[in-house]
């Protein structure tokens, strides 16, 4: 299947359960995942009108971002984030996912204000389970956050984000969590955006309100290839 063909069937798997969830399918945004693809790949998917890509490290999306600045792309940062890469981000990404501290937000705030960007869309990542190799606040500490990035006039918060563990029965149950706590903190109208769900787990995050999904293996499949091949 070509990168086209993959975009269409993915685009349809939206569509689906979008509707199945009584949503209309243009609620959803497709974050095509393009972590350790070629700008070949990436420029496919473009020609099939894929604005919008994610990355999850800070160098490769800088390379990238350079050396596709023609296509007008759409660079999301979905990888965590450490303090002494937010410059990088700041500069190229336009939205950022994964925003988990003060101190991170603070540096974003002023790495974005030095690169002449106004107010940096970021969404807020919660750790909504156990696992080591995840990242994120803990809902507890959930308030603090927002309230420290809605009073900094550097950024824009646009909402959560999470990644859930892999395992039955667990991603249903953490999407539920993330949807619940965007109503405890405001609701739609102050945090717009859920980013939660990818390959495998997609149609079930649009059941539970995902706004953006975040999907790879099924466009571009589980080959890597050189990011700047």
């Amino acid at each position: 299947m070509t990168i086209a063909e993959a975009l269409v069937a993915v685009r349809e798997r939206i569509a689906l359960a979008a509707g199945r969830s009584g949503r209309d399918a243009s609620t959803v945004k497709l974050v095509a995942v393009s972590k350790g693809k070629s700008v070949e790949a990436i420029r496919e998917a473009c020609a099939s009108g894929q604005r919008l890509f994610g990355e999850n490290y800070a160098q490769e999306l800088d390379e990238k971002a350079r050396a596709l600045i023609d296509l007008g792309i759409e660079w999301h940062f979905i990888g965590h984030l450490q303090t002494n890469k937010a410059k990088i981000v700041a500069r190229c990404a336009h939205v950022v996912h994964t925003v988990h501290s003060p101190e991170l937000a603070a540096e974003l705030g002023k790495r974005a204000t030095a690169a002449g960007r106004p107010r940096l869309p970021v969404l807020v990542e919660v750790k909504l389970s156990d696992e080591a190799s995840k990242h994120g606040v803990p809902p507890s500490a959930l308030g603090e956050l927002l309230d420290v990035i809605d009073h900094d006039h550097r950024l824009r918060l646009c909402g959560l984000m999470t990644m859930p563990p892999i395992g039955e029965g667990i991603t249903q149950r953490i999407f539920e969590e993330l949807a619940a706590l965007r109503t405890r903190h405001g609701g739609a109208s102050r945090l717009p955006e859920l980013s939660m769900g990818m390959t495998g787990d997609f149609e079930s995050a649009i059941a539970c309100g995902a706004t953006i999904v975040r999907v790879g293996t099924a466009i571009f499949g589980d080959r890597e290839s050189r990011s700047l091949a």
